[in-house]
């Protein structure tokens, strides 16, 4: 396995615990340049991209490149190897859905100039690029539309909702909601998206249609921030502030899709989800390395 990260958003104790073994070799690159691996490749698992919009926002611009450039680059390198590439598309393509459950034909409603628009619209031409080289060249694609996914290995200031909650719960801070709260997530585990993502891969039957992945489980973010203030026992008061600029008021995945050419669908619950989450959390606010076994 060879991993790559330019270390924009990834640490690299997340990975320290693979460094020395054999079959695992660590590359730092951007994969907006182009990137030479010498012998076979089978399979190509295209994750790059900060998802965090803090981060993806602070350079907008190198965001859109590693969504265009890195996919152009990284179907480059299949090609020539023959090797099936997956996509880590984004239900950020379906920007403020007017429907909701959003299914993988709903083709969405994205601001093409706000300022999420460098991921948004990044995301759905790396879409449009995957299409093209399956059509034109007959590269074997995969494309999985995943929805808010959280878990241990989380950056603390990671920007999104579970991370942030979490932290200023175990911090005695205010838990801030941007907006009234009523707007709502579907939240993923993420061994869970991990068994779909192997799973669409490897399937047979798939083919190069999108594939959404995520927990169908809705909530209210008022109802997460109340869930999790009791999860870590906190007596945080909760706070409300601006709401972001084109912050989706829905998101919650039909995975019809998912369960009938992957036999696949989440098996844990966010409550369940929560206990590794605020464990690993809670040791990183302390300095402590967690025994994660094997989270990724």
């Amino acid at each position: 396995m060879i991993c790559v990260d330019n270390l924009q958003t990834g640490r690299l104790r997340n990975i320290a615990h693979l460094l020395g073994h054999p079959a695992f070799e660590y590359r730092q690159h951007d994969v907006i340049a182009p990137l030479e691996i010498a012998g076979p490749i089978d399979r190509i698992y295209n994750l790059a991209c900060a998802a965090s919009p803090p981060k993806y926002q602070r350079d907008p611009i190198h965001t859109f490149q590693t969504c265009v450039l890195g996919i152009l680059n990284m179907l480059d390198l299949a090609e020539r190897k023959g090797a099936r590439i997956l996509q880590a598309s984004t239900s950020e393509v379906y920007g403020d859905p007017e429907i909701s459950p959003q299914p993988e034909g709903y083709r969405g409603a994205v601001n093409t100039v706000g300022p999420r628009s460098c991921y948004d619209e990044g995301k759905r031409a790396a879409e449009t690029v995957m299409h093209d080289f399956h059509e034109a060249r007959g590269v074997d694609i995969r494309i999985a539309r995943i929805f808010n996914t959280y878990g241990p290995r989380m950056d603390p200031g990671d920007g999104r909702v579970v991370s942030n909650f979490v932290t200023q719960a175990l911090s005695g801070k205010p838990i801030t909601i941007y907006g009234d709260g009523m707007q709502t997530r579907s939240l993923c585990f993420m061994k869970d998206l991990i068994t779909g993502l192997i799973a669409l891969m490897e399937s047979q039957s798939a083919g190069p249609e999108p594939v959404n992945l995520g927990n169908p489980c809705e909530f209210h973010v008022n109802e997460i921030a109340r869930i999790v203030r009791e999860a870590c026992a906190s007596h945080s008061p909760i706070v409300h502030s601006k709401r972001s600029t084109d912050d989706p008021h829905q998101r919650c995945p039909d995975i019809g899709r998912a369960k009938a050419a992957l036999s696949w669908e989440p098996t844990t619950s966010f409550a369940e989800g929560l206990i590794p989450t605020i464990a690993y959390f809670r040791s990183e606010l302390g300095g402590v390395e967690p025994e994660l076994g094997g989270a990724a």
